[in-house]
């Protein structure tokens, strides 16, 4: 098992691996991947009821769902893509502009 790269400021171009190869795996969960969406959804709780489509396609589980039902959106996580709100059938979801 290999030890996971700290790349810092402190570090030099003679400590970066050969050709910048990555030498380990990625993990979603170090990263802000959220930073750089267009658009962001809006959930409408009184709207909501709870189906669960909405989390069941999102392609970054950035939809919390707790006890069947959802709590919270993971915003620095997601990407803004829109799956979720085009699977809303109640109008519980809906893509704005980020600011």
């Amino acid at each position: 098992m290999s030890k996971r790269m700290n790349v810092n400021s402190d570090t030099t171009w003679q400590d970066l691996p050969r050709g910048g190869a990555i030498l380990d795996a990625g993990n979603a969960a170090d990263f802000k991947t959220g930073d750089w969406r267009a658009m962001r959804p809006i959930w409408y709780k009184d709207k909501c009821k709870h189906c669960l489509f909405c989390w069941a396609v999102c392609p970054d589980m950035s939809i919390m769902a707790k006890d069947g039902k959802v709590i919270e959106f993971d915003y620095d996580h997601c990407k803004g893509c829109g799956v979720c709100v085009d699977q809303c059938k109640f109008e519980a979801l809906e893509l704005i502009a980020e600011e």
